[in-house]
């Protein structure tokens, strides 16, 4: 993996990486990074990188649900959630944070980072939005209609995550600039209803660099310590 830059905020590391990230590689090295984290041998890190195209398998995936199994590699991520797509011109966060000294609180954890995906969309002017029994965040598409018959809602970010010793792995993907036909080889989180966007498929002439500016400005909202994450979450979520 390439890093092209790092800084420490708040005690997080943060990184990002200015090639495409080997999947199998990223994976081995976060799973050893989290293992460094609960030694007491790291401190807390998010990395910011882009996937060569691929298909990611959580545990919760059905294989019905892989349309087209030979267009791209697919990986099993070990990661709670279904299939997911990762490519150029979408941004992953891996968000490694110590839920030890955060509060060990899963749903909790999971809300505030649909909370810090949503803050980071509002710097753009865009409405993301939680939807019940839909993990991830929408925006509601008001020139087209859903299957309801209301507006149509599409997915433009996605979340899955996984604990070791309430360490976090894995994170949140936002779509930027993907190839948005390249989802149509899945059936995105299972959700064959509604569809996938991304900021430029909104007409928001937005670049990756501009949007980790955003994702680092809002984190310290969301994360910041010896509160962090904050709960802002609704009553009863679905996620």
């Amino acid at each position: 993996m390439s890093e092209s830059e790092g800084g420490v905020m708040a005690g997080v590391e943060w990184r990002v990486f200015d090639a495409p990230a080997p999947y199998a590689e990223t994976l081995a090295a976060m799973e050893a990074r989290v293992a460094q984290i609960g030694a007491g041998a790291a401190s807390e890190a998010v990395w910011l990188l882009e996937h060569p195209p691929l298909y990611t398998a959580g545990t919760s995936a059905h294989p019905s649900d892989l349309v087209q199994p030979d267009r791209f590699p697919v990986h099993i991520a070990g990661r709670g959630g279904q299939y997911t797509y990762h490519g150029p011109g979408q941004r992953v966060a891996y968000v490694m944070l110590d839920l030890n000294k955060r509060g060990r609180d899963v749903r909790k954890f999971v809300c505030a980072l649909e909370n810090w995906i949503i803050a980071t969309l509002a710097e753009f002017n865009v409405t993301g939005e939680r939807r019940a029994g839909r993990v991830g965040v929408w925006v509601v598409r008001p020139d087209r209609k859903g299957p309801d018959g209301e507006a149509a809602e599409d997915k433009i970010a996605a979340i899955g995550v996984k604990l070791r010793k309430w360490i976090s792995f894995h994170g949140i993907s936002i779509n930027v600039e993907p190839d948005l036909t390249h989802f149509d080889g899945i059936i995105p989180c299972g959700i064959a209803d509604h569809g996938v966007t991304s900021l430029v498929d909104l007409g928001l002439p937005v670049t990756m660099a501009d949007l980790d500016l955003a994702l680092r400005a809002t984190f310290e909202q969301i994360f910041a310590l010896p509160n962090g994450p904050v709960d802002a979450c609704p009553k009863n979520p679905q996620i």
